[in-house]
């Protein structure tokens, strides 16, 4: 997996966190709700990134 793709992938999940989080401490679904979807972007880029890396070998 390249370190940049890393990266952003990282970013994903901690963007989705906070946003879920403030979701929850100003109980504003909406804000949950991006933030979790966040979160599973930067699952699904780990994903094809781990696909990436299982043909290379």
């Amino acid at each position: 997996m390249s370190e940049e793709n890393k990266i952003k992938a990282a970013a994903d999940k901690v963007t989705g966190k906070v946003k879920e989080a403030a979701g929850h401490i100003t109980n504003n679904d909406k804000l949950v709700a991006e933030g979790k979807a966040e979160q599973a972007k930067g699952h699904i880029k780990d994903a094809a990134e781990d696909v990436k890396d299982a043909f290379k070998k």
